[in-house]
C-alpha cells in the first residue's frame, strides 16, 4: 500500500484547492493511504472526505514552534512513501525536508526546496490556475488531466440546511479578510435591491461577518434576507450553496466552496485579478470585474486593509447591471 501525505496548512481556500490532488491520487491509487496535514481550525473541511485516511492537525496559534516539532516527529513515525507539499513557506519546507518521506515533492519557491526530491516550478500571473499548479506536483505518478475541487458535506449537513431550501434562493458572501478583495457594502445593497423578489437572499460567513451583513440588511429595501453568518459550519454552508440559484462571492474562500460543489457562481474581483489563478471552477461560473483600465490594478496578490490609492475604483466602478442574472 502506497502512503501519501499532502501538506497544506494555509487558509480555507488553499485547502479546498488542494482537494483535486486527493481526488486524483485516489483515482490512480485507490487502495492507498492518503493523509492530510492542515492547520487547526480547518479540519472540519475534510472531516467527511471519503478518500482521506487521517487528518494531521498543526496548531499554529499556540506554541507554534513546539507543535511544529511535534508534527515533524509524528510524520517521521508514519514512513510515508510520498510527501507532497503544496505550500511555499519555510515552515512546511522544514516539515517536508525532515519528514523521512521516500519521495519529497514541492514547489521551487519553497526556501527548503533544495532538500526535496522533486521541485516543481510555481508561477503566478500567467493564467495557470492554482489547481493546475497543485496537480503538477503529482503528474509524474498520475497524468496531466485535471480534477476539480470537491468537498463532502454529510447527510447531517444537508439536513441542517434543508429548511432554507424550501423556496428559490441566492447565497451571498459579502465579506473578505482583505478589504480590497471585498465588494463594498453599498454595492451589495444595490444588488439585493435589483434582484427579483422571488429569490430569498441568504448572507453567509463567519461570526465576525455578522455585523457587516446586518448593516447590509438594514440598508436594503427588501425584507427577504436572512443573515446566516456564524450559524452554519463550512460544510453546511457548502451544502446550502449547492442548490442556490446563484452564489455571489468575492475572490475569497466562499468562491472555492461554491466551486467544490460545482454550484452556480458569480465571482467579483476587485483589487485582484483572475489571471493570478484563483478563479471559480464551477461549470456555471461568471467573473465580474471593472471595465476601466486602472494602472494600479492589481495592487497585490492578496489585497490590502485599505485601497493604497484611496479611491477603490477597482470595486466602485463595477456596474451592478453586470451581476444581474
Amino acid at each position: 500500500m502506497v502512503k501519501f501525505l499532502i501538506i497544506q496548512t494555509a487558509f480555507i481556500g488553499d485547502v479546498i484547492l488542494a482537494t483535486p490532488v486527493i481526488e486524483k491520487l485516489h483515482k490512480f491509487y485507490p487502495d492507498s493511504q492518503i493523509d492530510f496535514l492542515l492547520r487547526k481550525g480547518n479540519e472540519n473541511l475534510l472531516k467527511n472526505h471519503p478518500h482521506v485516511s487521517n487528518l494531521l492537525i498543526w496548531d499554529k496559534n499556540k506554541e507554534k514552534r513546539k507543535n511544529l516539532f511535534r508534527i515533524i516527529k509524528l510524520i517521521r513515525s508514519k514512513d510515508y512513501d510520498y510527501v507532497i507539499n503544496l505550500q511555499r513557506f519555510a515552515s512546511t519546507g522544514i516539515i517536508t525536508a525532515f519528514s523521512k518521506g521516500k519521495i519529497k515533492v514541492g514547489f521551487n519557491k519553497n526556501p527548503l526546496s533544495f532538500l526535496f526530491t522533486r521541485r516543481i516550478k510555481h508561477e503566478i500571473g500567467n493564467g495557470k490556475h492554482e489547481v493546475e499548479r497543485n496537480i503538477e506536483t503529482i503528474t509524474e505518478i498520475t497524468d496531466q488531466s485535471l480534477s476539480k475541487p470537491k468537498l463532502y458535506p454529510s447527510e447531517e449537513d444537508y439536513q441542517m440546511v434543508s429548511e432554507y431550501k424550501m423556496r428559490p434562493y441566492i447565497c451571498m458572501a459579502p465579506t473578505s479578510v482583505w478589504f480590497t478583495k471585498q465588494f463594498p457594502q453599498n454595492k451589495w445593497v444595490e444588488l439585493i435591491n435589483r434582484l427579483d423578489s422571488k429569490y430569498h437572499v441568504y448572507l453567509v460567513g463567519g461570526p465576525d461577518d455578522k455585523e457587516s451583513c446586518e448593516k447590509i440588511i438594514s440598508d436594503s429595501d427588501k425584507n427577504n434576507i436572512t443573515n446566516l453568518c456564524g450559524k452554519l459550519s463550512l460544510l453546511q454552508t457548502s451544502a446550502l450553496m449547492s442548490n442556490a440559484s446563484m452564489n455571489f462571492v468575492n475572490d475569497s474562500a466562499p468562491m472555492h466552496m461554491a466551486s467544490s460543489m460545482n454550484a452556480p457562481t458569480t465571482a467579483i474581483f476587485c483589487s485582484t485579478i483572475p489571471k493570478f489563478g484563483f478563479g471559480p471552477l464551477s461549470d456555471n461560473a461568471k467573473i465580474i470585474e471593472t471595465e476601466e483600465n486602472l494602472n494600479c490594478r492589481p495592487c497585490g496578490l492578496h489585497g490590502f486593509k485599505e485601497c493604497p490609492k484611496g479611491h477603490f475604483k477597482c470595486a466602485n466602478t463595477i456596474e451592478i447591471e453586470k451581476l444581474i442574472f
